[in-house]
């Protein structure tokens, strides 16, 4: 199977690149034996149906990157030397716990996802096969996007539980991430603020997520990319409780990802 799919612009190209690293459900034949984390899991702990929100960000000129395979194959939004001792004891250089790296070995609810700790070969493996391609074409993606337009505009696609993890607290509807403003423009930001205040939505920076490594890793501005992180609350436009789509809600958010995308591509960040 291909593990991730690269759409050019279907018109125009802008600056913008979206990337969907969660919405994948995926889990290959060569580490299936590895995991067992329970399908409800793998539903509850994915993004479901953002790639739905975000597939016509072709049509508005920008080039969309998604990912096929679960985040229990690999987490795409963690650094890949992500590691504690307890999911790969052979690891050269651990880093303190973290039981879900860019390898999980529990899922959110502390239920175990791994049979048993990985080899560092099993990990290298994963890592060759998942991990590097797909930020290799991100990061390619991204340059050639420079290189043509002086700037790159790099949205990361998420969505999140509707409330905190204790259920005590209702999340914001859109939260976007860029590790305390350092990420991007603040231009960008406040396009991507304003766009979805004026849908009628209820928009919280930063909080709870500040956004993950990808933001951070590619999110230069002085360089010329600047990334953000969008999460979007899931009871939206999900049934949570049963995974199913609210397919009018989806569509209506479709649109607004849509117009977000012509917006983002109207800000002219090479002039100051």
């Amino acid at each position: 199977m291909t593990f991730f799919s690269l759409h050019a612009p279907d018109r125009a190209e802008t600056p913008v690149v979206v990337e969907v690293p969660h919405a994948g459900l995926a889990i290959p034949e060569r580490v299936a034996s590895s995991l067992i984390v329970p399908r409800d899991a793998v539903l509850r702990d994915s993004d479901l149906y953002v790639d739905r929100i975000w597939d016509d960000a072709p049509a508005h000129g920008a080039t969309l990157l998604v990912a096929k395979v679960s985040r229990y194959v690999i987490d795409l939004n963690r650094a890949p030397d992500d590691v504690d001792r307890d999911t790969v004891p052979d690891h050269p250089a651990p880093r303190p716990t973290q039981a879900r790296g860019v390898v999980w070995r529990v899922t959110t609810d502390g239920r175990p996802a791994l049979r048993s700790p990985l080899r560092y070969a099993d990990l290298r493996d994963r890592l060759d096969a998942f991990h590097d391609p797909y930020h290799r074409a991100l990061r390619d993606t991204l340059e050639q996007k420079r290189d043509r337009f002086g700037y790159a505009i790099l949205v990361a696609a998420h969505s999140m539980p509707s409330t905190s993890r204790d259920g005590a607290t209702r999340r914001a509807d859109v939260v976007p991430g860029t590790r305390g403003r350092t990420s991007a423009d603040p231009r960008v930001i406040d396009v991507v603020e304003r766009h979805f205040r004026a849908a009628g939505l209820s928009v919280r920076h930063d909080d709870p997520y500040r956004g993950g490594w990808t933001t951070g890793h590619y999110g230069r501005p002085d360089e010329g990319v600047h990334a953000i992180q969008i999460e979007l609350n899931r009871a939206l436009y999900v049934e949570e409780t049963s995974s199913r789509p609210k397919d009018a809600e989806l569509a209506w958010l479709r649109d607004l990802a849509g117009t977000l995308l012509d917006r983002l591509a109207h800000i002219d960040l090479a002039r100051r």
